[in-house]
């Protein structure tokens, strides 16, 4: 029998390591611009986060939730628990000082 595919709210609380969630629109610019930014720190960091892709348009309730204002919106969870947010643009550099401050501060 497959398995359950989990939801958002399962795979943010119930996943060993931190999850990183990008939270974007296809029409976004900026979203295009720091989707590989995205792609290359979930290389960097694939031991120790997660990461998952979040429409906003499709997903309106999960956007809602957290609180979205304007995409791109990066939000890592530990457990469950917001640890760090940045909306905008970031550099590669940038995401990965900051995650790496996050997920030592556990």
């Amino acid at each position: 029998m497959a398995s359950k595919k989990k939801t958002f709210s399962e795979l943010i609380t119930q996943s060993e390591v931190p999850i990183l969630v990008d939270f974007y629109a296809d029409w976004c610019g900026p979203c295009q611009a720091l989707a590989p930014v995205v792609s290359d720190t979930a290389r960097d960091f694939k031991e120790t986060l997660k990461v998952v892709k979040v429409d906003v348009d499709k997903n309106q309730s999960a956007a809602m939730k957290y609180n979205i204002q304007g995409v791109p919106t990066l939000i890592l969870f530990q457990r469950g628990k917001i640890v760090w947010r940045q909306s905008g643009l970031m550099t590669r550099r940038d995401l990965k000082t900051s995650l790496q401050k996050a997920i030592t501060n556990d």
